[in-house]
């Protein structure tokens, strides 16, 4: 196994990888998802872990942190030690109206407005990758929405922008898919997204309690994991 920086693997890595941001996420999706589930890295407050999912195929859910520069240096190391499907499973602050809380979202394309994709190379969108992207859409029930997100460097102090990422036909945004996408693209390998809305940023700003966010995060999960077989 390759020797990487950030990333110090403590057990096996699956070639199919879902990518919570939070680790906490990636510690309540191993727990529900895997059987046995290894821990992978706990370098850097990174948690990840390796076991077999319900399809009897092995999983690593490992979580990037925020924001894109973070999501490129996992992403990337993950690919060198052998990963080649990527599924994003992260939330996101939903500009259409129609997105209530809770609701999963699959991201079929992002507007690159942050660094970190640009700096690989991304142009003003990016795309999921079509045999992921088939498998997650595939997977997706009437409760599922799907469509472009905007993906953008700041949490904070982006209000301002608001009106023209909607004007763009974004139905969502966060910090972290472009990246995954051009990366994936980058590297010759599959990266898909999909989103829960914690967030809703259409009229007055709310957030979604506690409870609910652990519900969608499950769900966020299993519709990850669909998608990886869905696709293959």
């Amino acid at each position: 196994m390759p020797e990487t920086i950030h990333l110090h693997p403590t057990g096996p890595l699956a070639e199919r990888v879902l990518l919570p941001g939070d680790p906490g996420r990636a510690l309540r999706l191993a727990q529900e998802m895997l059987d046995e589930p290894k821990m992978f890295n706990h370098n850097r407050g990174l948690w990840g872990y390796t076991g077999t999912a319900h399809d009897g195929v092995p999983l690593t859910i490992q979580s990037t942190g925020m924001g894109g520069p973070s999501m490129a240096i996992v992403a990337a190391e993950l690919i060198d030690l052998g990963a080649r499907r990527l599924v994003r499973a992260g939330t996101c602050a939903a500009l259409d109206p129609a997105l209530e809380l809770g609701r999963l979202l699959v991201a079929t394309h992002a507007i690159s407005d942050d660094g970190a994709s640009r700096a690989l190379g991304a142009g003003e969108h990016v795309a999921s990758s079509p045999s992921l992207l088939a498998g997650l859409l595939e997977a997706c029930d009437s409760t599922v929405a799907s469509g472009p997100v905007v993906s953008t460097d700041l949490f904070y102090d982006r209000d301002d922008r608001r009106a023209e990422w909607r004007a763009e036909g974004a139905l969502a945004v966060e910090l972290e898919a472009a990246t995954l996408f051009a990366l994936a693209e980058r590297r010759d390998v599959e990266a898909g997204c999909v989103l829960a809305v914690t967030d809703q940023l259409a009229g007055e700003h709310v957030r979604i309690d506690l409870e609910a966010l652990h519900e969608a995060e499950i769900h966020l999960g299993q519709l990850g994991l669909a998608g990886f077989i869905l696709a293959a």
